[in-house]
This record gives structure tokens, sequence and C-alpha cells, in this order.
């Protein structure tokens, strides 16, 4: 027997090791643990409410409430809460212990009802509604989601229960990201089977979308963020020059690990592990200071809560190491930003992958209506896509050189490219290009099998084998709404295939029209070339694809008549909810250009202004002090004129942006004051940072009040 294989845990030369396999899950609620707890028959009628969505009465409820309390307890569990996704962009939760009543033996009993578990009631008004909730109106509800197994979280404040709810309002809006959420997935579910049928399959029972997110972050020391008010408001650097050395030398992406980072690396993954978060992939990122982590493909539903464990347990435990875990999309200008790749999939209960082309994918007809809808879903609601991925920081790194254009098309590579122009220009397709040996030219290393296709990593939307990889989602998002809009749009695009094929005579004649006529209507989406190109955007202004390049740009997608007939139409937002979740947007993006706005003021004017006049005054003496001597104090004249220089513009930038930030204040509250936040106060902060990020070059580093670039990158 394997060493790894004796030992469930212990101690080496290197520390604490576990055997992964006997820690995986162990706190989570899930089916294992509910077939050990429950009575066969309330474990048979909550996988019958999991698996159909059938309702569960109130006493199988209590059944299940008191044994997850007392798997709780022996975790060490003293209270739980109804974990939800708000409209905030972060997880909310209170929490209530179990205790109940004292009795009059002045002891207590703990206990947990089917209707604590199935219900809470948290104040509606008091998150995001775009105007749903008024403040007098303040009822609201979470309901459990029994679809993603509740879990016990470890941490300073004990062990806590947390129950995994949706969210919404007492007149039944959704307020969060999981009721539409679990909408889309009904949707899809509901045209993938109609389609299957038509195909002949009657076995698959439910259609489910997998997604594995892939999370980048940046790691700073603990003691230099809290010397950075920026970091600490905005997230992000709002000022900062850059270091002598940057990424440019590609050292860092995929290096070695450093031992630090390593022990932190490894405390996330075992405590994701626990929490039965399936982490797999860690590396070094392309900038200095910067990560990733990548999990293994869980359904939709679970892979967005899980990916919200995720950030809360890379920003905790930095916290344990000294560190401190940023998610902002743009933490520093000059480097590569982070975002959240979204690798989505649709796959039955019975292991079919409807994205799988099969060796040879010109036969594969199922598969290329699938694809082809694929591309009329995204080709038609592009700008919903776009808007789905917006968010302020996503502002700053959409376009640049590690992140895909605003732009929305899709890579197919070569293989598939080659299918579709097959049928486009003959009605049929009769070959699929082939893999082939990749040698290396040495001979002790063994010729390897090539992909028939290469890999484009400035596509926004790109096809990688059997699924498809957005790649524009902002790194601190919740990847529910992403996913919400894939979910719909392909339903929609299901649907409408469905309808001209089950209406058909001739079934055969009929998918292989549809494909070909979809794959000709939507051939401008496909582009398998250099996403980063300024030729790229003057041919997708000439195909028609939009060009959406901020968020404020982004929003008003949601509320189109287009956007309003789909959403409605398969029941995942009403156009209330849609009108009040673009009143929020717009509401977001203010208030975060506000926070960095008055952020930036505040640093300039209590601090930086001041270290700089402290440094030209020195330098003044220096001038009077040389030429009192007799000496050339030409050198310290010409530092003294351009650092007075830069000082005037820094101050004239600080005035004008204090000015137009108060204007802003002003403006209406919605689209207009965010269309002014962003056309004229983040110019107005690009004013002010330019010639302060130049002083800091000037400056000496003794007097300047802030880490540097250098110092938060490179000392970790």
């Amino acid at each position: 027997m394997l060493h790894e294989e004796i030992i469930v845990k212990g101690r080496g030369i290197m520390g604490e090791f576990t055997k992964v396999s006997e820690i995986f899950g162990e706190n989570v609620f899930n089916d294992t643990v509910m077939q050990e707890r429950l009575p066969k028959k309330v474990y048979q009628k909550l996988k019958k409410t999991i698996e159909e969505g059938s309702d569960l009465d109130l006493a199988t409820a209590d059944v299940i409430a008191h044994e997850m309390k007392e798997w709780a307890i022996e975790k060490g569990a003293t209270h739980y809460t109804h974990w939800f996704l708000p409209l905030t962009g972060v997880t909310a939760e209170k929490h209530d212990s179990f205790i109940s009543a004292p009795l009059p033996s002045g002891k207590v009993l703990m206990s947990f009802s089917g209707k604590e578990l199935i219900k809470g009631e948290p104040d509606a008004s008091s998150f995001p509604s775009g105007g749903l909730r008024a403040t007098f109106e303040a009822r609201g509800y979470t309901v459990w989601d029994c679809t993603s197994p509740a879990f016990v979280r470890q941490d300073a404040a004990g062990a806590t229960l947390c129950i995994p709810t949706a969210f919404c309002s007492y007149t039944g809006e959704a307020l969060d990201q999981k009721t539409p959420l679990l909408r889309s997935m009904e949707a899809i579910n509901k045209q993938s089977l109609r389609l299957l049928r038509l195909f002949g399959n009657t076995t698959s029972k439910k259609v489910t979308p997998s997604v594995g997110p892939e999370q980048e972050y940046f790691l700073v020391d603990a003691d230099k963020f809290l010397k950075r008010p920026d970091l600490i408001f905005a997230g992000r650097t709002l000022f900062g020059a850059m270091p002598p050395k940057g990424q440019e030398l590609d050292d860092h992406y995929f290096g070695t690990i450093r031992q630090k980072i390593a022990a932190y690396m490894k405390q996330v993954n075992t405590e994701l592990w626990k929490m039965g978060v399936s982490a797999k992939t860690q590396h070094n990122e392309v900038a200095p200071a910067q990560h990733e982590l990548a999990p293994i493909y869980s359904e939709v539903n679970v892979a967005v809560d899980h990916n919200q464990i995720v950030m809360q347990t890379l920003k905790r435990v930095a916290c344990q190491h000294g560190m401190k875990c940023l998610l902002h999309e743009k933490p520093f200008a000059g480097v590569n930003g982070s975002g959240k790749h979204n690798n989505w999939s649709i796959t039955t209960d019975d292991g079919i992958n409807l994205l799988d082309p099969g060796k040879t994918p010109h036969e594969n007809i199922q598969f290329l209506l699938v694809l082809t809808c694929i591309l009329k879903a995204v080709d038609k609601h592009a700008d919903l896509l776009r808007e789905s991925a917006a968010d302020p920081g996503n502002d700053h790194r959409l376009g640049a050189n590690e992140a895909p254009p605003a732009i929305i098309s899709i890579f197919l590579g070569e293989q598939l490219e080659d299918v579709l122009d097959q049928l486009i220009s003959t009605g049929s397709a009769t070959h699929s290009l082939k893999g082939s040996k990749l040698s290396t030219g040495v001979s002790t290393l063994t010729d390897i099998n090539k992909d028939a296709t290469d890999r484009n990593r400035t596509s926004p939307f790109a096809f990688t084998g059997n699924k498809f990889e957005f790649r524009m989602v902002g790194s601190r998002d919740s990847i529910a709404q992403p996913n919400i809009v894939l979910n719909t749009i392909v339903a929609e695009a299901f649907k409408e295939a469905c309808d001209v094929l089950e209406a058909a005579d001739n079934f055969e004649e009929a998918v292989h029209d549809l494909i070909k006529q979809y794959a000709t209507d939507h051939q401008r989406i496909v582009f398998n070339g250099n996403g980063y190109s300024d030729e790229w955007v003057a041919e997708a202004e000439r195909r028609g694809l939009p060009n959406i390049r901020s968020m404020v740009e982004a929003i008003p997608a949601l509320t189109t008549e287009k956007s309003v007939k789909l959403f409605t139409d398969f029941n995942v937002f009403t156009e209330a909810e849609l009108k009040a979740r673009a009143e929020i947007q717009f509401e977001a993006y203010a208030k975060a250009i506000n926070i960095e706005a008055k952020t930036m003021i505040q640093m300039a004017s209590k601090q930086l202004i001041p270290a700089i006049i402290k440094y030209a005054t020195s330098l003044a003496d220096s001038v009077n002090t040389v030429k009192a001597a007799g000496a050339n104090a030409s050198v310290q004249a010409g530092l003294l004129e351009k650092v007075s220089d830069l000082l005037v513009q820094s101050q004239k930038a600080l005035d004008n942006l204090t000015a137009i930030t108060n204007e802003a204040a002003s403006q209406d509250e919605g689209q207009k004051q965010a269309v002014f936040y962003h056309d004229v106060v983040v110019p107005a902060m690009n004013e002010l940072r330019a010639p302060i990020d130049e002083l800091e070059m000037i400056v000496d580093k003794e007097v300047w009040p802030y880490p540097s670039y250098a110092d938060l990158l490179f000392e970790v």
C-alpha cells in the first residue's frame, strides 16, 4: 500500500499533509450524508424534489431539518444561516442559533424546524431592488434551494450551517441572482429535451448546464494594503507608476510557486475540498503577484454557489497569512487584470454532452444543430451577453492584452469552421479535418496527437473541444448573470428550431436545411483571427457586430423590446425585474465611480500634494544652498521647475475633479447620472492621475506617502 494511502493526516518535513479523498465534502450535507441519515421515504421525497421539482411537504421538511441540525451540531455548529445572493455582488447571511426557549430547568433545547429550513425573512428594502421595494415595504423571503447542498463553514465565528436560498420580495419579484438562474435552468432543460426527442432520445430525463469557472486573483502584503486608501475603498490602485519590471519577461506565468503562496494555496484547497468545492488547478498567472484557481465542472447552480465560496475563502485565508486577496478586475494599471473564464456546456442526466462533436463532427447532425443554434443565439443577443459581463472594473480590462475585446464573436477553430463552410457552400459536409502527430524532433520524446484546432485566447466566446469558454466575466462578479443569459438565449434558439422541426414533413431534410440556414445567417459572428487587432474592430463594424465599450453603454440591453420578450417568454425575468436590474446597474456604476473619485480627492489633497510640496520645498532650499556656495544649481533648479509644473497640473486637476464630483451628485439618479460619471468624472480622474504618477517617479521614495507598485507586486 502506498504511503499516501496509509496516512490520512499527519506531519512531515514540510508540515501537515492530508489525504484529499478522506476530507472531500466532509462539511457538506451531500447525497451520501442524506442517504445515511434520512429515512428512506424522506430521502426519496427530497430526491424527487431535487430532480423533478415536486413540492416538499412540511412534515418531510421537519425530518430533513432535524437531521441537518444534528449533523451540523456534530460539526460544531451553533448557528444556521440562510445564505443568499442579493444584487449587491456579494453573498448575504443572517445567523440564528439553534437554541429554543429556555426550559423550566434553566436548560435549552437545540431545535431547527422544517419551516425554519424552508423559509427566512430578511429585510427586502435594505437590499438593492431597483424600486421593486420601497423603504417602508420591508418584507422579503429567502427560500431553501434544495438543489444546492447545505454546508458547514468553519471560521473565526466557529461553525455555521449555511443553507443556500433564493431571495424574493413579498410581491414575488426576484431580488437575487439564484431565482432567475433556476428559472433559466428550467427553460433550457425543457427545450433541450424537446430537441433530444426529435433525434430519438427517449432515455434522458433532464438536461443541465455545467460550468467550470476559473478564478484569477492578486495577493499583496496586508500591511502595505492598509497603507493604500484606494485599495481599501475601491479595490484598485487609483494612483501608481509602473515599476522598472512588470510582466514583460513572462517569467511569472506558470513559474515556480513561492513557499508563502504555496502555503496559502494549500490551506485554500483544504478548506474548499472540505466544503465540496473541487478545486483542481492552481498556478501563477501572467502578472506579478497574480494567481489562478480552477475547479472541476459542476451543475451551474452549484457552480455559482461554489464560486462565491471560492472568493470568500480566497479573501479570508489571505488574511490568516498576512496578505490581502484582490479580486478587482484591474487592481494595477499596466499589468494584466483578472477575469473569470466561464466554461459552459450542456449535459444530460445520463452523461451525454450536447457539445461533444465526436470524432467526425460533419456526420454528427445533432451536434451541428446544437452548434448552429448557439451561433444564432449569440449573434442575436450579443448585446445581452456583453451586458452580463459588465461592471466598472471590467471597463479597465476588456480589450486589453490579457482580455477579450468588447466585441462579442465566436471562435470555432479550423475543424468546425471548415465543416460550416462546407454546409454553407454546398449544403452538406463530407469530411472533418483531423489532428496530426506532433513531432518534437527529440528521439526520447514520444510523438503526441495534436488537436485538430489550435486555441484562440483573444476570443470572448470560444469553442474548446466540448464546451464554450466565455472569457469576458469579471474576476469579482457572480457567474450567475452570464449563465442566466446563456441558458435563456440558447433555450430560445432550441425552441425556435424545435418549432420548425416538429412541424416538418421530412425531418431529415428539414434539419439539414435548418443547420445550413443558421450557419449562413449567422456566420458573421464567427471569427478565428486576432481579436486584439485594429483590423478586427473595423471588420466587426463592417459585419454589423456591436462594440459595446463600457458598462454604461451595455446596461440598456436589459430593457430592449427584444430582451423583454426573450426573458418574459421563458419566465426568467418579468419586465419589472429587468427594469429594476437596469436601474440597480446604473446606480452601482455611479456609486462605484463616486467612491473612486472621492478616494482620489482625499488621497491627493491630504497626502500626495502635501508630500510633493514638502519635496519641492526641500529642492528649493537645496537650490538656494548650492547657489549660496557659488556652485552650479542647474540640476536642482531644473528638477524643481519640473516638479513645480507637475504640481500645478495636479492641483488644477484636483480642483476640477472636486468640482465635477460635486456636480455629479446633483444629477438625476439612474442612467443620466451614470452617463455623467462615465463621460465626465472618469476622464477627470485620469487627468489627476497622470501628473501624480509622473511625480511618483521623481519624488524621494522616503517622502512618497504610499507603497509603490514595486512594493505591492514584488514584496508579498
